[in-house]
């Protein structure tokens, strides 16, 4: 599904959208420790919020592999317009005994980490949503579906970008897990009827996270009868790429596609009471 230079030339993009386009910075904060690491959440609050708002917690994409909390800047300004504390999150990338379960951890520590500190972010505890990206994607569905550990809580609704859901045959996740069986971490396969509303926004083309598994997953969270919606565009690949030829780096991304997708997560959120009004940052 990825490879080891997944995402270098989107992610330095994204990046230097985040540090160019918006003069204020997130309050960082450390939400845990590994060894002698501290692992961090970028904190973007809504302006002149006098009353607890909801929360979105933000997982980038890069292959388990790459990626930084910067690279959701650009999606965390459009929440905070919304209304929402937007909180991107640094996560343990695969590597020297790193797999995609630490990661999945770390996911777990900081929903635990928001709530615990819901008074002093001027979060709603019982409104906590889940942003995540490809990997991301991944991270915060499974960290939502059962899979944290001691019976964590994940997110309270889930919007998905061109997610990595089907994982129990993903030879590339099964590298990262040393050989192990990534099955028990796999959105798909922890799905059930009764989930939490989602959303997902999913290229037609794309092949490194097929549409097929944002389609099996939104079935398995109940079909019609369930709040999962996937919201595909034809000829569009991971993230949204109009190039298909390199899924992995090369990225080409459609903006008018963009623009729909970032309005119809507006919209989910407006719908589900998280938001005030559907409002994207122009040229975001």
């Amino acid at each position: 599904m990825f490879r080891d230079v997944a995402y270098s030339v989107f992610g330095c993009l994204l990046a230097m959208a985040a540090t160019t386009a918006f003069a204020q910075e997130p309050q960082v904060r450390a939400y845990k420790s590994v060894g002698d690491r501290s692992l961090s959440v970028h904190v973007f609050k809504p302006e002149a919020a006098s009353s607890p708002r909801p929360a979105v917690l933000m997982f980038h994409g890069g292959g388990w592999v790459a990626g930084e909390p910067e690279w959701t800047y650009p999606a965390a300004r459009n929440f905070q317009d919304l209304g929402l504390v937007a909180i991107p999150v640094q996560y343990r990338l695969s590597g020297d005994g790193v797999t995609p379960a630490d990661a999945l951890v770390d996911a777990c520590d900081a929903f635990a980490w928001v709530r615990g500190h819901a008074s002093e972010l001027g979060v709603d505890p019982a409104r906590v949503a889940g942003y995540g990206v490809s990997a991301g994607g991944h991270l915060v569905s499974a960290a939502t579906l059962g899979a944290c550990p001691n019976g964590g809580k994940g997110a309270d609704l889930l919007l998905l970008w061109s997610p990595a859901l089907d994982l129990s045959k993903d030879g590339w996740v099964r590298r990262l897990l040393g050989g192990a069986d990534p099955a028990s971490i796999s959105p798909l396969a922890l799905a059930s009827p009764g989930g939490p509303a989602t959303v997902v926004i999913q290229g037609a083309a794309d092949t490194l996270t097929p549409l097929r598994g944002a389609l099996a997953f939104c079935e398995a969270m109940g079909g019609a009868a369930s709040d999962c919606r996937v919201h595909s565009y034809p000829g569009l690949g991971h993230l949204l790429t109009r190039n298909l030829d390199n899924q992995e780096s090369d990225f080409d991304i459609d903006p008018v596609a963009r623009r729909d997708g970032e309005e119809r997560l507006s919209v989910f959120l407006v719908e589900r009471g998280y938001a005030q009004a559907v409002r994207v940052r122009p040229g975001s």
